[in-house]
């Protein structure tokens, strides 16, 4: 019987094609006399562990198996999880195959090795089967079905009396049965968020819906409805930063990469484009109605932190806090103190700080409870909060959870980016994996949570829903100034002069001397969230003492890392940044990425880096360098060293955008066009 267990890391190994990380484990046992069985002894032995580190991908599969024969499910479990980013199912079959024959050749020549071969060539047919139940999609590759024909040919030859060739078959056929009905149960999603065009409401609806009079428990559950079922439908595996992210730039037979992933982030960007669009789109509304429109979408998402929907909850907190929304003062000051303290409460959630410590601890604490731990400083909410809590244990009710999955993008995205594919002898880095299969095993975990919701759909709500007019950035920028016009105060215009001034001058001196000037009073240097796929980039102004300042960036894919804590992934040199690519008026501005951005890169460096993450081609002199920034954006000059240019005052995440120099120039004159209508509107 073992009555202890000590590992302790002792030396890391090199052989041909491999290195291991080799622990030390000390077993204790306890064993019973024979003569007094009150009795016994302690005995204890000291086993070699070896795990792989970094190998070749012939070193990666042979470790599927251990050297006695045994499965380490451990091992496997993270293979057959992440290897898609380093090889192909094909090449890994192949390998495995290949490994199997090596076994039995080696079996005939070496007697004594005979019985410990055979174990482990029962050990791969296992890891195939393993492979075929658990993911079964790795061998839908339509029309041709490689690996199952591949499969079906090895164990007719080697295993004739196992069941792998009969299972291989019935997958082919299976295959292409769902192939044949695929229009049937495929799951279609539009990406284009832009270009969405009205919806007619059905026939059927003699009168259609309203927002102010849609309930809002029934709109909050049907969003929740909308944001489980595609939640529990995402791949863990198409989250990695390398999968999802479109790092290898290579598209499969299937088409789109990672389409349960960008289904959710469609999904997000939808609600959130709807929650700016029902406050912007009627332009003479009085500030105390379009109050009420604020304050309904404040109470839906409190539907939503109840429902335990993290997902919505933070589109429709993006939503408000975008530049266009959040910048109307007047009506923002016409909400009641209950809802202006309820909305920083469901802000915070999703706070920055500490690499967004709260919204991470809240949700793993909350996927496994039956109901939310609702709590308020406020004694009008907390006091609503306790009756909500009493009705559910009185009622019985429990919640499902739906993450907000820009949490996971973002930590999977910032490994990706932060820690390289290869050691430096161009072995594969299958640390780095381990790492990745931590978060996509915290996925896995709350699919299963989201498993409990029971919401029906009401199509009726979801022809509201998508027959809501949204608006491009220019189009909300432009209403939001007609229902509020700018400002330009003497003092505001000498603060802009005077701010970019000090950066040109910080720039000058980090051309000019090579050397890392001071940093800007008040500034900080942050690891970039990069809470992507973002609606808004921008901040204004809280326009109610006590509402919350973040960068609000409604996003689903983050390289949300932002953080003034240690972290592995940013250094006094060094920051991640989030970055996207702009080709035109009509081009997807929702996707970011990330780069990493050092001391020493100058503008044409960091456009370079840019043009490289979106395959794109042509000198960087086309395109011109701009961080955005909450009042507008910062153009970073043609020479200027962009790590010291950069404009990290305000404490938010660093946001850059890159188009080409026409594309400015015409975005630059359109903004000059909207001024001066929204002068002769004035008069």
């Amino acid at each position: 019987m073992t009555l202890d267990d000590v590992t302790r890391f002792w030396r890391e190994e090199k052989e041909n094609g491999a290195i291991y990380n080799v622990y030390l484990k000390k077993v204790t046992y306890h064993t019973l006399s024979d003569l007094d069985q009150c009795k016994g002894h302690l005995m204890w032995e000291t086993q070699k562990i070896r795990v792989i580190k970094a190998g070749t991908l012939e070193k990666l599969v042979e470790s599927l198996v251990t050297v006695r024969g045994e499965l380490d499910s451990t091992y496997v479990n993270v293979f057959l999880a992440t290897y898609r980013t380093f090889a192909t199912p094909i090449q890994v079959l192949e390998l495995l195959i290949k490994r199997y024959k090596w076994l039995e050749r080696d079996s005939r020549e070496n007697k004594e090795r005979k019985e410990n071969n055979e174990n482990q060539q029962k050990t791969i047919k296992s890891v195939i089967s393993v492979w075929m139940d658990t993911y079964p999609d790795d061998f839908r590759d339509h029309p041709d079905y490689t690996c199952l024909r591949v499969l079906e040919t090895f164990s007719h030859q080697f295993i004739p009396e196992s069941d792998l060739e009969l299972r291989a078959g019935h997958k082919i056929e299976k295959f292409q049965r769902e192939a044949a009905c695929s229009s049937d149960g495929e799951i279609k999603f539009q990406f284009s968020i832009v270009d969405e065009v009205d919806h007619m409401i059905d026939s059927e609806y003699q009168k259609p819906l309203e927002f102010l009079d849609i309930p809002n428990n029934r709109l909050a559950e049907q969003l929740t409805f909308k944001d489980a079922e595609l939640f529990k439908r995402v791949i863990p595996h198409h989250c990695l930063g390398a999968v999802w992210a479109r790092r290898d730039r290579k598209l499969g037979k299937g088409g789109t990469i990672a389409p349960s992933v960008l289904a959710t982030i469609e999904q997000f960007n939808r609600v959130s484009l709807r929650v700016i669009a029902t406050i912007l789109r009627t332009r003479e509304l009085k500030s105390s109605l379009r109050a009420k429109i604020l304050q309904k979408w404040i109470d839906i998402a409190q539907e939503l932190r109840q429902q335990k929907n993290f997902s919505s909850l933070k589109a429709i907190i993006s939503g408000l806090q975008s530049h266009s929304v959040y910048r109307l003062k007047r009506s923002w000051a016409s909400l009641p103190k209950e809802s202006i303290d309820l909305f920083q409460e469901l802000a915070d959630i999703f706070s920055n700080d500490n690499n967004q410590i709260l919204s991470r601890e809240l949700l793993m604490k909350e996927a496994t409870a039956k109901f939310p731990d609702l709590d308020s400083n406020n004694k009008i909410l907390r006091r609503r909060n306790l009756q909500k809590r009493r009705s559910w244990i009185e009622n019985g009710i429990v919640q499902g959870t739906v993450p907000y999955l820009g949490t996971f993008l973002t930590d999977l995205t910032m490994i990706d980016t932060a820690i390289p594919d290869r050691t430096e002898c161009g072995l594969i880095n299958f640390e780095k994996r381990r790492k990745e299969f931590e978060v996509l095993a915290q996925i896995k975990l709350l699919q299963s949570a989201a498993q409990i919701y029971h919401f029906q759909e009401d199509k009726h709500i979801w022809a509201w829903f998508d027959s809501v007019r949204v608006f491009d950035e220019n189009e909300c920028h432009d209403l939001s100034c007609y229902i509020e016009p700018v400002k330009e105060t003497p003092s505001r215009l000498k603060k802009k002069s005077a701010s970019l001034s000090s950066l040109l001058k910080v720039v000058s001196m980090g051309d000019n001397l090579g050397t890392r000037p001071a940093r800007l009073e008040g500034s900080k240097l942050s690891l970039v969230s990069c809470d992507s796929s973002s609606l808004s980039t921008s901040n204004v102004d809280s326009p109610s003492q006590g509402m919350s300042h973040s960068s609000s960036t409604s996003s689903l894919l983050s390289c949300d890392s932002d953080t003034t804590v240690s972290s592995p992934f940013r250094s006094p040199d060094t920051c991640v940044v989030r970055v996207r690519f702009e080709s035109g008026p009509e081009s997807d501005t929702h996707v970011y990425k990330s780069i990493m951005l050092k001391n020493v890169d100058h503008t044409h460096t960091v456009i370079d880096k840019v043009l490289d993450k979106y395959s794109k081609k042509g000198p960087s002199s086309n395109y011109c360098l701009l961080q955005v920034l909450s009042d507008g954006e910062l153009l970073i000059p043609e020479k200027g060293n962009v790590f010291y240019a950069m404009n990290k005052s305000d404490g938010s995440e660093p946001v850059f955008v890159v188009r080409t120099r026409q594309d400015h120039d015409s975005r630059t004159q359109h903004r000059k066009r909207g001024r001066r209508k929204l002068k002769n509107w004035s008069l």
